[in-house]
């Protein structure tokens, strides 16, 4: 009888333990993340740190929610679909200037991968070789450094705006266009050319090399979810660190998120996109740390958007930049 009255003692304190489990679970605070583009590796360390309960551990439950192709991810800021977004630096600052009072958290790249791409078959060997000529760029937005570029080199260029396919200049229909590295120039080495029918310019070349993708949010989330802001951040950085050191898993991780999304591609161009975003994750010889923005980098980025869009407000650093990390 004892030993049935035992067996039924540690029955209710399991089921306690296990409801007790489920309302702390159902509690956590909730952050919903937007990356600003669909899913790929360039997010890799977000989906890292969900899959491997990284926020959770953190005390925060994440939901990672991808505009689309048309849509930006400060739109669902302004909606409020999302409490945190990630941004390159310079489209954070053009958002600010008009009128979106964002601030960054955390900065996760740290250099770009911008970079014009034309064919050597067309001719064309030097930047300012694409004066007149048709560019294609992103309709989505992301095109201040590559137009920053072309403006700082006091020549013109027909824009023709496209979405995430390399097809038009494949065939011929733009004589370059804008490209990050790690996505669509190896796009276009998977359609069929080589490295050396290739001629590129990059950003990084031309006093452009501003960091791109970090983490913002509205000014007044920052204040209202300050601590739950600092455990999305720190799990994210974890999240970055063990995608880093364990690369299949992560790609794995990335094309399981690709698969439920619909977004067609295959592992060896997502390998290739983890490798070259984690390498723009280095800060090298910046001396600041991961996750950490240099002013130098903001005040860049803030000369190369006044001089191309003709911006007279200056920003302070201090206002635009939060960092949470310890």
């Amino acid at each position: 009888m004892k030993n049935c009255i035992h067996d039924f003692s540690k029955t209710v304190l399991l089921i306690v333990f296990l409801l007790s489990a489920n309302i702390i679970q159902a509690q956590l605070p909730k952050i919903v993340f937007a990356p600003q583009w669909l899913p790929q590796a360039q997010f890799a360390g977000y989906y890292v740190a969900q899959e491997k309960g990284f926020y959770k551990d953190a005390g925060i439950e994440v939901e990672i929610v991808h505009p689309s192709a048309n849509e930006q991810a400060t739109s669902m800021l302004v909606s409020g679909k999302a409490d945190v977004i990630s941004l390159f630096l310079i489209t954070a600052l053009a958002a600010k200037n008009q009128g979106l009072d964002v601030v960054n958290i955390g900065q996760i790249s740290q250099h770009s991968a911008i970079m014009f791409v034309a064919k050597k078959s067309s001719g064309i060997a030097t930047l300012s070789q694409l004066n007149g000529k048709k560019v294609g760029i992103w309709k989505s937005g992301f095109d201040e450094i590559s137009k920053a570029m072309i403006a700082g080199q006091n020549i013109k260029v027909e824009w023709i705006p496209i979405l995430s396919t390399v097809n038009l200049f494949m065939m011929d229909g733009i004589d370059a266009m804008a490209v990050m590295k790690y996505n669509e120039y190896d796009q276009i080495i998977n359609s069929g050319l080589n490295e050396d029918e290739l001629t590129t310019f990059p950003a990084a070349s031309y006093g452009c090399d501003v960091p791109e993708d970090g983490i913002y949010c509205l000014k007044s989330t920052y204040e209202n979810k300050k601590p739950e802001l600092e455990k999305f951040l720190q799990a994210t950085l974890k999240g970055w660190e063990f995608a880093a050191n364990n690369r299949e898993y992560a790609i794995d991780v990335v094309l399981k998120r690709m698969k439920i999304a619909h977004q067609p591609t295959n592992r060896v161009h997502q390998q290739w996109m983890l490798d070259n975003v984690l390498d723009l994750m280095k800060p090298g010889n910046k001396g600041v740390s991961a996750g950490e923005l240099k002013k130098g980098d903001f005040m860049k980025a803030s000369e190369i958007l006044g001089e191309s869009e003709n911006i007279q407000q200056k920003y302070v650093f201090t206002d635009f930049y939060k960092p949470l990390l310890k």
